[in-house]
């Protein structure tokens, strides 16, 4: 890959089906880039003492992607060295141990990228019209995250 071909790029998804880790990190990937970070969200099976089954996700698609490129968007202006960024996001049942969120970040050195997908979870969770839904033995229970803008405003 040539330089000039090689132009900063945003690849975001929201999908259904599992995510591949692999995928999003290729997708970062720079000849100009001796840094890939990665942030990997998983279903664990317990919260706070519960068996947790599953998680389930929903989202407001077209204000998520958004929402999604906006954190884009801040990133390059924050680091204005990182390369490529990488948000898939997974919708739907994520059973235990899968990945619920991958984010990809590329840049020259260790630090930015680094500090880029820090900001990009963050960010993330507390702005992104995305919910989910913890699926115990017995019930269900709707989590807001505490980073969350306007669950946080109410109260």
């Amino acid at each position: 890959m040539e330089e000039s071909e090689d132009v900063p790029k945003d690849f975001i998804k929201l999908k259904s089906e599992k995510l591949s880790v692999d995928e999003v990190s290729e997708l970062v990937v720079s000849p100009s880039c001796g840094a890939v970070s990665l942030f990997i969200g998983t279903t664990r099976n317990n919260f706070k003492g519960r068996k947790v089954i599953h998680l389930e996700y929903e989202a407001y698609s077209s204000m998520a992607e958004t929402e999604i490129k906006k954190i884009c968007r801040h990133v390059r202006e924050k680091w204005p060295s990182v390369k490529h960024i990488a948000v898939h996001h997974r919708l739907g049942v994520v059973p235990i141990t899968e990945a619920s969120v991958i984010i990809a970040v590329s840049s020259p050195h260790r630090v930015e990228s680094l500090e880029a997908v820090t900001y990009c979870i963050n960010t993330l969770k507390a702005s992104v019209p995305i919910w989910k839904k913890e699926i115990y033995e017995d019930e269900y229970s709707w989590k807001e995250n505490k980073e969350c803008f306007w669950a946080n405003s109410e109260k």
